[in-house]
């Protein structure tokens, strides 16, 4: 008799991730949801992970509200969601607090479990996290997070089948509550002989019944492989998706596996059948979505440079909407170095995202001269113990560039001792900006911080930056158009040989080229003091020394966001800053003047 096995369908969740950069709309795919449930589905991952942020920065929407839609659809389904252990729904690490009232929002929001990982495999980090999904009535699925190291890298003992067992160990030994483990590849680069023989030890090590799930993608052309080779030592469940959102940087689709297992041991228990026509929904609900061509093939060399299917086209839409894709085979390059020298955490978010950023630094302005921040506290031990020493070179530059000494205190010591963090700082800030306290706010603005208080103040004008298809567009006679600069938008219409700009008529011509006169500020620009400019394309976050503010160099004068980087942008000498020429949340392109001194 057949083994059945259990399958999650991460389709609307991780599938997003993977593919779209989270960037979806609710009210697009939830119909493909209702139709997978009732095509017999029971289990899905709902949330949680970067759909959560991925709301309120790109989406217009309220990630609670769409858990609330899915629960609706599925009225009998276990509903997953996906947690970083200490960084819950974020980048950054949270406090206790703002920790138990993850576990507590999304349980009275329809999920029934969470998924609970940590990128450095800290069991430190696993255990208050995986006790408040536990107290508040939530299945805690524990995971160890797995990963391949890049050929020639020498494993220091890291990243083994040995090496995830004495996790299993740690966890038992600390006493966290699990309902299931989960051991997640997310970058799809272990190899399957190592999935293998880590599935039989856990067997062995965990008590008799427990329920093992395996996790990873096709990202490295091998994802089925070691689907296989999960099934046979000894796992209960495995990760599936749907097209369109299946195979290259996803989870294998759950019809190529039904085929795989054909004439085995192991079953899926479904109706193929249903299963075909929930995904033909699923592809004509996601058909106005742009596919990026990255996220619809393996990439075998993905194996030097960890870079897990999330994360993949996560960055790729950041690098499109800044105008950088030429920059992605470099940055993919830099991350070998970014994982040889950055203790080998697990490259799965928060951590993958280090990697990328620093790999990203090290292209745009050379190898270690830009320590990104997050990548930097990760070597200090800001977000726990890695699993092998860092680079000592690399952690001496990262201390003297953020001003920060190593550490070896756990990650809740360092925010339960920060007033910066927590339900406190997160009332401050609903309070300042006149919201209502309660606590789905509270928790928006703990994960979510400028950007959460900048949706719940104007949902409707919240950034939209999903991704459609292009169409092509209709053009007027006249050749009109409406080009906004600075946030200041100019009519412009080309008739008869002249520009009429908001009814002004002008003289023009085009050359190929710029000149050396049209490359030049306007006449008077900062021509009284020095320009501050962009290093790179971004965001403006905050404005920090406003005009007529005395700086010392060094000082911040307002703080950019790029690549999910908080970049202070700092006076280079002492002086008066004479204007700021941005405003909070104004995009910006490197070399824009942001102020002048």
């Amino acid at each position: 008799m057949s083994k059945k096995i259990k399958f999650m369908c991460t389709a609307f969740r991780d599938g997003f991730q993977s593919v779209y950069g989270a960037r979806v709309l609710s009210k697009d795919f939830m119909p493909a949801v209702k139709v997978a449930y009732d095509a017999g589905i029971r289990w899905f991952e709902a949330g949680g992970g970067a759909r959560f942020q991925s709301c309120y920065f790109y989406c217009q929407e309220d990630a609670f509200d769409v858990m609330d839609a899915f629960r609706a659809a599925c009225p009998e389904a276990d509903l997953q969601t996906l947690s970083r252990g200490v960084n819950v729904v974020g980048l950054d690490s949270q406090p206790s607090d703002i920790i138990k009232l993850h576990a507590d929002m999304f349980k009275k929001h329809g999920m029934t479990t969470i998924r609970n990982f940590d990128a450095l495999n800290d069991v430190n980090n696993l255990k208050w996290s995986g006790q408040c999904i536990h107290d508040a009535g939530l299945k805690h699925e524990v995971v160890v997070t797995m990963m391949g190291l890049p050929p020639g890298v020498d494993n220091k003992g890291a990243h083994t089948p040995e090496f995830y067992a004495e996790r299993i160990k740690q966890i038992l030994k600390a006493e966290i509550p699990f309902d299931r483990v989960c051991f997640k590849d997310a970058s799809g680069t272990a190899a399957p002989r190592t999935v293998y023989e880590t599935i039989k030890r856990a067997r062995k090590l965990l008590p008799e019944g427990t329920h093992i799930q395996f996790h990873s993608h096709e990202t490295a052309g091998n994802g089925l492989t070691c689907y296989l080779a999960a099934l046979e030592g000894g796992a209960d469940g495995i990760d599936l998706s749907m097209a369109p959102v299946s195979g290259g940087t996803c989870q294998p689709d759950i019809i190529t596996m039904w085929h795989a297992l054909r004439g085995s041991e192991f079953d899926l228990d479904i109706d193929i059948n249903k299963i075909r026509g929930a995904e033909e929904a699923f592809k004509e609900a996601m058909k106005d979505y742009f596919l990026p061509p990255e996220a619809l093939s393996a990439s075998p060399v993905i194996i030097w440079s960890p870079m897990p299917g999330g994360a993949l086209t996560a960055n790729t839409q950041m690098l499109r909407d800044n105008g950088l894709m030429d920059k992605y085979d470099q940055m993919i390059d830099e991350m070998y170095d970014a994982v040889r020298c950055g203790g080998f955490g697990t490259s799965v978010t928060p951590v993958s995202q280090f990697y990328f950023q620093q790999a990203f630094n090290n292209v745009m302005f050379g190898k270690w001269k830009k320590i990104a921040p997050g990548y930097g506290k990760m070597v200090l031990g800001y977000f726990g113990k890695t699993p092998a020493e860092p680079d000592p070179e690399v952690v001496k530059i990262a201390a003297e560039q953020l001003g920060l000494e190593p550490t070896t205190k756990t990650v809740l010591e360092i925010n339960d001792a920060d007033a910066k963090k927590g339900r406190a700082a997160a009332e401050a800030m609903l309070k300042e900006a006149g919201l209502p306290i309660n606590d789905e706010n509270v928790f928006i603005a703990a994960s979510c911080l400028e950007k959460g208080i900048a949706y719940l103040k104007d949902p409707a004008n919240a950034p939209l930056g999903i991704r459609l298809n292009e169409k092509p567009k209709a053009t007027s006679a006249g050749g009109a158009c409406t080009v906004t600069v600075n946030g200041k938008a100019y009519g412009i219409e080309l008739k008869d040989g002249k520009a009429i700009v908001n009814g002004q008529t002008y003289d023009y011509t085009v050359a190929d080229g710029i000149t050396a006169a049209a490359a030049a500020p306007a006449a008077g620009a900062a021509a009284t003091g020095e320009s501050i400019t962009a290093p790179l394309p971004g965001l403006v976050l905050r404005i920090t020394a406003p005009a007529g503010t005395a700086v010392k160099a060094g000082d911040e004068i307002l703080v950019m966001e790029a690549m999910k980087m908080e970049m202070p942008i700092k006076a280079p000498k002492d002086g008066v800053v004479a204007s700021v020429a941005v405003a909070n949340g104004a995009k910006v392109n490197a070399g824009d003047v942001l102020a002048t001194m």
